[in-house]
């Protein structure tokens, strides 16, 4: 089988998003947890292959690299046919970077020059119209993103946030265009590229918006955006159902399941479901304070974990906080400094936990998915059926854990008893 599409994605839940579209559109797809090497095995009969990279806000030239690195492999190793760089449907970035900074790196390398830029996911409200980017119909820069602890979105505008992280001129692909067709597409594509523009936005008001988009760039060497310009390419390429909620793919059951919640996403909707859950279950919020200056603390988060009942809804530790109470601890801990350090405890707990026989972990947040992911030692994963739009169950390969790893807005209130309430169906 001819792996169709290379995906590299800038963090960890974004690739279990594009991955968990793409099997729900009728594609084998495996997961790599790590930036691949010569070593690493290409996967058999499958139609895609994503790279979970830890890259969204590391430093530009690390992200450069890895980027760079994935990218060879994919084109070289795999074979893949095209490459998709994969970052999240709210563009979380800054103006160095770091999505214009590997978009540029993988255009050179690609040998192209023009790149599409489609990070629209309609069905959990993330639409682009006159090129800026909205959430749930409110612009992106007021929204909550402006908030953001690490890339605080300011502008919605994709051309001009793109073009400050960027070489390259930006142009736009009017929604008139897209709903007329894949030919008007093209179209607009070649238009584009006569004017010398290195990155065409592409407005997306509808998932119905993204079959022709995907229909028309099939000859493109790199695509860039979302999950659900990935989901269209699927979908065309194996002839699905579009939008069919069929639901593919296993779960975890509820036999000998020893389950925890771990939070580190400060979204809007992660403190939604936060506070839904410390409603209903045993929850306990990390100290800052102690993660920074207490070597045992993971130690005694991970006892507190495990002297709670196993059976009812799982315990949750959590680092969400809402915007003030996060500015406050940034101001008195440091941004970096206060966020690396939730991140190591998480990653000590899980490996803790572990240990004594957890074996499913429901995490909320990129940066806490991939510490988690990396703790466990985590390598390949199987694509399993889906929580919610963008959010599926996936399965460690080679010792069996069961992961849902959330993306800070993605989800509903419920999510954490949702994802729980899979077991047993």
């Amino acid at each position: 089988m001819t792996v169709k599409l290379g995906v590299i994605a800038d963090d960890f839940t974004g690739a279990t998003d594009i991955a968990g579209f793409m099997v729900q559109n009728g594609w084998k797809v495996v997961q790599l947890l790590n930036e691949p090497t010569e070593h690493t095995q290409v996967p058999h009969n499958v139609d895609a292959i994503v790279i979970s990279l830890k890259s969204r806000s590391c430093p530009v030239d690390e992200a450069v690299n890895a980027s760079v690195n994935a990218c060879d492999w994919l084109k070289n190793k795999a074979n893949c046919q095209q490459v998709f760089f994969k970052y999240c449907s709210t563009f979380d970035s800054t103006e160095k970077g770091n999505i214009g900074p590997v978009t540029d790196a993988l255009m050179k390398q690609l040998g192209t020059d023009l790149a599409l830029v489609c990070p629209a996911l309609p069905v959990n409200g993330r639409t682009v119209v006159h090129g800026h980017l909205f959430v749930n119909g409110q612009l992106l820069n007021e929204s909550g993103m402006q908030h953001h602890p690490v890339t605080p979105m300011t502008d919605a505008n994709l051309m001009r946030v793109m073009e400050k992280q960027s070489s390259g001129k930006a142009g736009l692909i009017k929604l008139v265009d897209v709903q007329a067709g894949s030919a008007a597409i093209k179209e607009q594509l070649d238009s584009l590229r006569q004017q010398g523009v290195s990155y065409a936005v592409v407005d997306t008001l509808t998932m119905d918006d993204l079959l022709p988009i995907a229909q028309a760039t099939k000859s493109m060497p790199l695509l860039t955006g979302g999950s659900g310009l990935g989901a269209a390419i699927a979908n065309i390429d194996s002839q699905s159902t579009w939008g069919a909620g069929i639901s593919h793919g296993s779960k975890p059951t509820g036999q000998h399941r020893k389950t925890v919640i771990l939070s580190g996403s400060c979204s809007l909707m992660t403190n939604k479901q936060v506070q839904h859950y410390l409603q209903v279950a045993p929850s306990k919020a990390l100290d800052v304070g102690e993660c920074l200056n207490n070597l045992e603390y993971a130690k005694s988060l991970a006892a507190w974990v495990m002297s709670q009942k196993t059976t009812g809804l799982a315990p949750l530790l959590y680092a969400t906080q809402s915007p003030e109470l996060l500015k406050q601890t940034q101001e008195k801990y440091g941004a970096s400094q206060s966020s690396l350090a939730v991140e190591n405890v998480f990653g000590d707990v899980v490996k803790l936990l572990e240990e004594q026989g957890y074996n499913t972990f429901i995490i909320a947040g990129g940066e806490t998915s991939g510490k988690v992911v990396q703790s466990l030692g985590t390598e390949q994963l199987s694509i399993g059926s889906p929580i919610a739009p963008g959010v599926p169950w996936v399965q460690d390969l080679a010792n069996g854990n069961w992961l849902a790893l959330k993306s800070g807005n993605f989800g509903q209130e419920n999510f954490f008893q949702l994802a729980q309430e899979m077991f047993n169906e």
